[in-house]
């Protein structure tokens, strides 16, 4: 007995450590990490088992000068396999099965991913990440619209587009003013006087798209504010009708009209806010707000606007020039995300909200704190202050206001952002861009319902099997079976255990695999105990036919097992060139269930059997004799 205590203890000690490994869903030593609290045991599972994503993109490579495709290189594609790599595990996504299909296919599995939108950002993303200008009124003169394509300039009330008669007032009653717009008999007058303005059919077609342009930048804003009003009063709402605004509104930037009049008196001036949006045309001329008349000297207020005063400023003959002031124009600076050496998220030192923090190169230190500098001094000389507009593939992400020159290379991106977004930004920037372009081509959502009912099926199936081979091996082969039997649980955690420890990615497929591997652990055990059976017909003591019995049964257990495991190489081979990640599974989980069936028949059931055969209560043959073994010879067993 006491020469197997120590192979014995030893089993116990490694059963334990299994017990333990999947006791605890979750594993955390240091930088090792396993294990999820999500799944049964801790198991990494796949996708037929816990639900996710799969998605299959296609590299597209084109010569930038003629426009051909271009074979993607294995470099580039191993470049792309890590990039996505590491966006994947840095957004928390879980474990991808990322392979390379082919030359220029990539395969990417993501388990237990629900949000398929948020992933397939994650991968496709370019990250081009651009610093731009942004020049607060900018003007421009419209040359396109010349001294030909006028006719004429006037003043008068607006006109009415659509006249209808009006009916014959009752006496007493005021009369209304006529299409024209001409006062009643009172002299009062419901309509503004404007600045006429008739284009020719030419003209026009010049004018309107400037004008269109400029009502829908305006609108723009309008919606714009429109939208942070809501917000706030939203947010007051649920904070308490006496809370106070956050944040702060979006500036006002949007384009306007200067209109240069030169007449008998020379007028320049700008259309306000809501003069642009109510700029009226009536076929080919276009109504303007007229500016009020100066205010005399001594006066306290400016006389009332009238077609005839209005007219005597302008005269006859007057012409306009007409001046676009741009609200805001985007110029390149050379600044990119090239020039990043770091994106990480953190939180605002003042105020606590989430933000982006860059870290610039040498190059890129030197452009940014070029530009803030020259932002700064056009403030003071001209009281504009223009804004830096950070783009990521052409979609703007904030556009903050400069309010000292950057010099250090270090700057934030902060805006309305959660937490989650600003870990997304930085791991986008962070990552950088991909080694070439990709696109999808083909996507599938394994729904989580459907993994779980797999996964429910798969265990049960699991249980049955084990428990009719428990159950078969224990009636037929007694004490050996028994052995067998223990063996066979030991066997199920400490496979379960390794899996876990890799990790291993269990599909349904693996769980088939791993079936099959019990399967064949209980061949191995066969093939023992008919050995040993044959040996005690030959009148050997018990202890002998154990030690024979292993020996001989060994030569067809090992290359059994030897061919097996060959098989799963060459499965798994192929599966890695096919992307078949199914068959690949089930190659993994078979070889690695095989290797461990012949540790637990040949060390754990080897020294079971043998350290019950020195003991006094378990000698008797007829608990070692399989049924139909009655011609046995009773050998008395011995050491």
């Amino acid at each position: 007995m006491g020469r197997y205590g120590r192979t014995v203890l030893i089993i116990v000690v490694i059963v334990a450590l299994a017990a333990l490994t999947l006791g605890f869903k979750t594993i955390s030593i240091a930088q090792f990490q396993r294990g999820s609290e999500d799944t049964p045991l801790g198991l990494s599972l796949g996708l037929d088992l816990q639900g996710g994503g799969h998605l299959v993109y296609q590299a597209n490579l084109t010569d930038p000068e003629t426009g051909e495709s271009v074979a993607v290189t294995e470099d580039q594609m191993e470049s792309l396999k890590r990039t996505i790599e590491r966006r994947v595990n840095g957004a928390g996504l879980g474990e991808p099965i990322i392979q390379i299909l082919g030359d220029d296919r990539l395969l990417v599995q993501m388990p237990g991913v629900s949000d398929l939108e948020r992933a397939k950002s994650y991968i496709g993303e370019t990250a081009q990440l651009e610093f731009k200008r942004r020049e607060i009124n900018v003007p421009r003169e419209a040359t396109e619209i010349g001294a030909a394509d006028i006719v004429s300039v006037r003043a008068d009330y607006l006109p009415t587009p659509s006249p209808t008669p009006e009916p014959t007032p009752a006496p007493g009653a005021t009369a209304t003013p006529d299409a024209s717009g001409q006062a009643d008999q009172t002299g009062a007058s419901q309509q503004p006087v404007v600045l006429l303005v008739e284009f020719t059919p030419e003209g026009a077609a010049k004018f309107e798209p400037i004008l269109t342009r400029m009502q829908l930048s305006y609108l723009t804003y309008q919606s714009e504010l429109s939208q942070w009003f809501a917000a706030q009063q939203a947010a007051q709402q649920a904070s308490g009708q006496g809370a106070a605004m956050t944040g702060n509104p979006p500036p006002p930037i949007y384009d306007r009209l200067d209109l240069d009049v030169r007449g008998a008196t020379d007028l320049g001036y700008e259309l306000t806010a809501g003069e642009i949006s109510r700029v009226q045309t009536l076929d080919n001329t276009y109504a303007f707000a007229f500016p009020p008349e100066p205010v005399a000297q001594g006066a306290s207020q400016a006389p009332e606007v009238t077609p005839e005063s209005a007219q005597a400023r302008l005269g006859q003959g007057a012409t306009v020039l007409f001046t676009e002031i741009q609200g805001a124009v985007d110029e390149d600076t050379g600044l990119s995300g090239d020039n990043l050496a770091r994106a990480f998220p953190g939180q605002h030192a003042a105020s606590g909200e989430p933000i982006v923090n860059l870290e610039f190169d040498d190059v890129g230190t030197r452009i940014f704190g070029e530009l803030t500098q020259d932002i700064i001094q056009k403030e003071q000389e001209t009281g504009i202050r223009d804004q830096i507009a950070i783009f990521l593939d052409g979609q703007e992400l904030v556009s903050p206001e400069v309010r000292q020159a950057i010099t250090a290379g270090t700057a934030i991106i902060e805006g309305d952002f959660t937490i989650e977004r600003v870990r997304d930004l930085a791991l986008l920037l962070e990552g950088g861009r991909l080694p070439v372009p990709i696109e999808l081509i083909q996507e599938r959502d394994v729904d989580a319902i459907l993994g779980a009912d797999s996964l429910a099926k798969s265990v049960v199936a699991g249980f049955v099997g084990l428990a009719l081979v428990l159950t078969f091996m224990t009636l037929y082969y007694r004490l050996p079976g028994l052995v067998a039997s223990v063996a066979l649980v030991i066997y199920a955690a400490l496979v379960l255990a390794v899996f876990k420890i890799l990790p291993v990615t269990l599909t349904l497929s693996g769980v088939a695999a791993l079936i099959l591997s019990i399967g064949m652990a209980v061949d191995a055990n066969i093939l023992i105990f008919e050995r040993m059976k044959e040996e005690l017909r030959a009148g050997r003591t018990l202890l002998m036919s154990v030690n024979i019995g292993f020996d001989r049964a060994w030569p067809a257990i090992r290359d059994g097992n030897v061919s097996t495991l060959i098989t799963c190489a060459i499965l798994f081979w192929f599966a890695d060139q096919l992307g078949a990640s199914i068959v690949q599974g089930f190659a993994v989980t078979l070889a690695i269930g095989v290797v461990i069936s012949m540790f637990t028949a040949i060390i754990i059931s080897r020294t079971l059997l043998r350290f019950l055969a020195t003991i006094r209560f378990t000698r008797g043959v007829r608990a070692w004799l399989p049924s139909g073994g009655s011609e046995i010879p009773q050998a008395v067993g011995g050491d």
